[in-house]
């Protein structure tokens, strides 16, 4: 089982060149620290997995859970030491999307920035593709 750990938003690039890499996800220097900072006690768990959602105004919202095992068809992100899965029906919305985590004075949030979404809601957490 599962447990929800944090609020994400989305937010579509525009006409941005991605350079391709090898992995479908990539993550910021602030995003693996944020991973590494949310599994250190919790030794329980592998890493955290990515999934989407049929969800809000716009169709698909991102989820975010901690993960005890890898499903058979979970796609593995290693990084820095940080493990992230990312859930089969999230594979082709997420290819080359880059995982960054953001603190303001009033919220704290990992972003997706997606080269792939056609359009998102005013409040940024649901997109489509």
């Amino acid at each position: 089982m599962s447990a929800s750990i944090a609020r994400a938003t989305v937010r579509a690039v525009s006409r941005r060149k991605i350079l391709p890499t090898r992995a479908a996800l990539t993550l910021t220097p602030s995003a693996v620290n944020k991973v590494k900072r949310l599994l250190q006690n919790k030794p329980e768990y592998i890493g955290l997995k990515v999934g989407v959602r049929t969800r809000g105004c716009n169709g698909l919202t991102y989820t975010l859970n901690y993960t005890k095992e890898k499903d058979k068809s979970d796609e593995e992100v290693l990084q820095d030491g940080v493990r992230v899965f990312i859930e089969k029906k999230a594979q082709l919305t997420l290819l080359g999307t880059e995982m960054d985590f953001v603190e303001t004075k009033f919220s704290s949030e990992f972003v997706f920035n997606n080269p792939n979404i056609k359009g998102t809601c005013g409040c940024g957490e649901s997109f489509n593709i």
